[in-house]
């Protein structure tokens, strides 16, 4: 697919989706993973945090990998240190998810351009609450039931 840094792109991505993983999410009310998580959650989208050191999350449970999620993923949003975003990507195509996105301050190109090739759109660097703030959010309607990919 491609990177994604235009405004209407970063809309058409978020208003397609309706699955999200939250990779390195926190049970930490105070960490941006976790009230991204109930942002996006609160939105109307289906949030599925994923950590393999956490329990049960809010009544729901964290899973330890992306491929222990029971449904389809549309978009992986990532909150690790740029050095994990290789084995993530991976993780994202044995799922078949649709999108990758980096939050603010991970930047990986080489696994970025990976995801590309393989058929992931890609979002880097930019934070998904703040692009949904902007592009989505007072909007009447909740997310597009739009699927995303082919």
């Amino acid at each position: 697919m491609s990177l994604i840094t235009d405004p209407a792109g970063l809309r058409d991505l978020l208003a397609a989706a309706r699955t999200i993983a939250i990779v390195g999410w926190s049970p930490d009310s105070a960490r941006p993973s976790h009230s991204i998580a109930e942002y996006l959650r609160a939105a109307g989208y289906r949030v599925f945090p994923v950590n393999p050191e956490v329990g049960r999350p809010s009544g729901d449970p964290a899973y330890p990998s992306l491929q222990d999620i029971p449904l389809p993923i549309d978009v992986v949003t990532v909150f690790r240190r740029p050095e994990f975003i290789p084995a993530v990507v991976e993780a994202a195509l044995a799922v078949a998810a649709k999108a990758l996105w980096l939050q603010d301050g991970v930047v990986h190109p080489e696994a970025a351009q990976r995801a590309e090739a393989a058929g992931l759109c890609v979002v880097m660097d930019r934070c998904i609450r703040r692009d949904h703030r902007r592009f989505l959010a007072g909007s009447a309607a909740p997310p597009s039931s739009t699927p995303l990919g082919p």
